[in-house]
């Protein structure tokens, strides 16, 4: 199914209406049941259901292991800032986290053009910002032309250039209606619209678009939409989030209506997986995010909830840099690509919530192709062939040499995921075995983000993920006039014809239409997997929490974050 079923819309000038009948009555069962759009383990959603209605009220105790950085939501790059961001803010449209498809939220309906270069938006008429205001046109356009251009006078960054290149206006032509405008086709600004990962384009009041970003460190003066609100917020410590007064716009698929359930969430940085564990263990918290793989069953054993969702957009990558010595040598990318055994991650490392990875492209997106019978396989012998023909021998150590040089290839990853590493490890043992030295740097996100700036010069691989439940996050990590992850040259002796990558990633934003755009990411993911060997995808993410068995409701999104609407405690407290 289309993000849009072009196909019916074609007589009706591209308008979209939600058919909310279709469908409903099953949808409000499972939410009912409390288990959102989750895969639940540790029990069923029948038993959550048995514990009747919904109960008002309660503080939902909740822990991470990473930390908010700002409250502002349109900065925010880790899960930690777009999970609290999702509960304070509002988005045009919601992504259906089963189908893909894209459903009304604050814009009722929606029409685009035929060349996919504006998109008109109908919005609700009963929407606020906590503050007060009215939720209208002038306040979409304020957003994205902020959210896009930053305001260097006031130290806002262009967060959303790279969602929305060739962003030109948004023009109101009456108060409720919002028409977004491109210089080039963007087919993907539909599931932008609905974004709910880093740097998202949650609304904010006016007159939190005048503050500067320091004066948007004060959390009270960071004003959303959203149906809970800012009490406080203490870096590296905690964030406070209170029920917002007369909340009643869920998007419709959640079926929720008027205020969130509970009165309060406190979302506790707590690093430590065995502090996360133990506190759940004793009762100081009433759910955890970022579960230890080795935790699940234990935790599941003693009666608490496990629920996960894989994380849909890109799995967890090597991105190889093709302009450095040694990845700057396809034989040495292919070889990495061949020289580790999937399955020995499969069986130590990851748990059931996870998969390994068979594309760049989670399974989940639209356009996956499945590669692993094919440069995704563990083959070590065809592997040692390729190095062996373009050069590089055993030395005495076994690490291969060539021109008197090692196969070292230095790797920067994030340790904000609790598989990361370990899966890392298990790489790097297998592709010594072939004669590849993986030197492993992983670190928290701060530090990454430091060190990622210098990749192009330091790094053979930088390790990560992009969420985004469309293909056209192939497009903003690897074409060359945005993400570039790769560092494509245009003229470099690597082989590599960049105007081909570029060509095939561009064409993502030409169409809707379910079946070209499939085979679009498919010539895509061709060249990024097989024929350029760019990239080594590694695992499939998930967001996994644990939760005592008086916890329901907790939402999994399309990008896998989480909402609190819905989200209630049995226990009342």
């Amino acid at each position: 199914m289309s993000e849009l079923r072009n196909s019916i819309e074609s007589a009706e000038s591209h308008r979209r209406r939600w058919p909310w009948i279709a469908g409903a009555a099953t949808l409000a069962v499972l939410l009912a049941a409390g288990i959102g759009f989750a895969v639940t383990r540790g029990g069923s959603g029948a038993e959550a259901a048995d514990n009747g209605e919904p109960v008002r009220g309660g503080t939902l105790q909740f822990a991470l292991i990473d930390y908010q950085r700002s409250p502002d939501p349109h900065w925010g790059t880790n899960y930690a800032e777009s999970l609290i961001g999702n509960n304070v803010t509002d988005k045009l449209t919601w992504q259906d986290p089963d189908t893909g498809e894209i459903t009304p939220w604050l814009a009722e309906s929606w029409q685009y053009n035929t060349d996919l270069t504006e998109f008109t938006f109908h919005l609700r008429k009963d929407v606020t910002f906590s503050d007060g205001t009215p939720f209208n046109a002038a306040a979409v356009k304020a957003n994205f032309d902020q959210y896009v251009r930053g305001d260097q006078k006031l130290g806002i960054n262009p967060n959303g250039a790279v969602l929305l290149p060739g962003y030109i206006e948004t023009t109101t032509p009456d108060e409720y209606t919002a028409v977004v405008r491109f210089a080039k086709p963007l087919a993907s600004f539909l599931q932008a619209s609905s974004f709910t990962a880093n740097a998202q384009p949650g609304f904010l009041s006016p007159a939190t678009l005048k503050l500067s970003d320091k004066e948007r460190t004060d959390p009270t003066k960071v004003i959303g939409t959203g149906p809970f609100v800012y009490e406080s917020w203490e870096e590296q410590v905690k964030t406070v989030l209170v029920k917002r007064k007369g909340y009643n716009w869920a998007p419709p698929s959640l079926q929720h209506q008027g205020e969130a359930y509970l009165d309060r969430v406190v979302l506790n940085t707590i690093p430590e997986a065995s502090v996360r564990t133990g506190s759940l263990a004793s009762g100081t918290i009433d759910a955890t995010l970022d579960v230890g793989t080795t935790d699940e069953k234990p935790l599941a054993d003693q009666g608490f909830k496990i629920i996960s969702r894989s994380v849909s957009g890109t799995a967890i990558y090597f991105n190889f840099n093709s302009q450095l010595f040694p990845t700057d040598d396809i034989a040495v990318r292919k070889a990495i690509q061949l020289g580790w055994d999937r399955s020995a991650i499969e069986k130590t490392v990851l748990t059931d919530s996870y998969s390994i990875a068979t594309s760049v492209l989670n399974k989940s997106v639209q356009g996956y192709v499945d590669y692993s019978g094919s440069v995704l396989k563990h083959d070590p012998e065809q592997a040692k062939s390729l190095l062996d023909n373009a050069g590089w021998k055993p030395g005495a150590d076994g690490i291969r040499v060539k021109d008197g040089k090692r196969l070292q290839v230095k790797l920067l990853g994030i340790s904000n995921l609790v598989v990361n590493k370990p899966a890392y490890e298990s790489v790097q043992q297998d592709l010594q075995k072939i004669g590849v030295d993986l030197q492993l740097t992983v670190v928290p996100i701060p530090d990454y983000a430091a060190q990622v700036a210098k990749a192009k010069t330091d790094w053979n691989v930088t390790a990560a993920n992009r969420s985004r439940n469309d293909p056209a996050a192939l497009n903003l990590v690897y074409n060359p006039k945005l993400g570039n992850s790769s560092f494509l040259t245009q003229g470099a002796s690597t082989g590599i014809d960049v105007t081909e990558v570029t060509a095939a990633l561009d064409n993502l934003e030409t169409t809707l239409d379910a079946t070209k755009r499939a085979a679009y990411a498919k010539t895509a993911q061709d060249l990024l997997v097989e024929k350029y060997a760019l990239v080594n995808p590694i695992y499939n993410p998930s967001q996994v929490i644990a939760h005592a068995d008086y916890v329901h409701g907790i939402v999994f999104d399309a990008q896998s974050r989480n909402h609190f609407v819905n989200a209630w405690k049995s226990n009342g407290k």
